[in-house]
């Protein structure tokens, strides 16, 4: 398979996902704040990385689930980026849908116009330093963030999103949920 199915594969699963979540809790994710959803991102990055150092997992949830949460979670990002932070305010279905398509779409592009330039150098990266990319992005997301948004010459927040997004589909792509 090539890049591009493979990519739509993951997040056909994740969207699926996303979107069963959705119908059972609503939008209740417009509470959090954005710093608030980059420390959910830094939890599961971290656990990640716990897991593949220890080798074992004892709450029954693996590596594969945290990377489709890291794409979740990154989405929703980018969506609460979009929208503003509520503290109330439940979305209709259809357009956290159509959200999470344009996102999606928008940073499919963004992973479509990389691959070119790099030659799809993941390919020959380990899932463990696709973990620790996401976390050095996190840190750099935090900088941002503690800088009120401020940066000199550096990328944005949602960049950096979308950086952590593709990261996460890479890995699993190389663990096999794209098959």
């Amino acid at each position: 398979m090539d890049t591009n199915t493979e990519y739509n594969l993951v997040i056909d699963h994740c969207r699926d996902l996303f979107l069963k979540k959705t119908k059972d809790y609503g939008t209740s994710w417009r509470i959090m704040r954005i710093t608030s959803i980059t420390d959910q991102l830094f939890i599961k990055a971290q656990r990640i990385r716990t897991l593949e150092v220890k080798k074992v997992s004892k709450v029954g949830e693996g590596i594969l689930e945290e990377y489709i949460a890291i794409v979740n979670y990154c989405l929703i990002a980018m969506m609460q980026l979009e929208l503003g932070e509520s503290t109330d305010e439940q979305l209709p279905l259809h357009e956290v849908e159509a959200s999470y398509q344009k996102f999606v779409q928008e940073t499919r592009d963004l992973m479509l116009a990389k691959n070119h330039d790099y030659g799809e150098a993941w390919r020959d990266m380990r899932v463990s330093s696709l973990t620790d990319m996401i976390l050095m992005k996190l840190q750099r997301v935090k900088q941002i963030e503690d800088n009120n948004g401020f940066t000199l010459v550096s990328e944005g927040l949602k960049a950096n999103y979308q950086d952590m997004l593709n990261y996460a589909v890479f890995a699993l792509i190389k663990l096999g949920l794209a098959k």
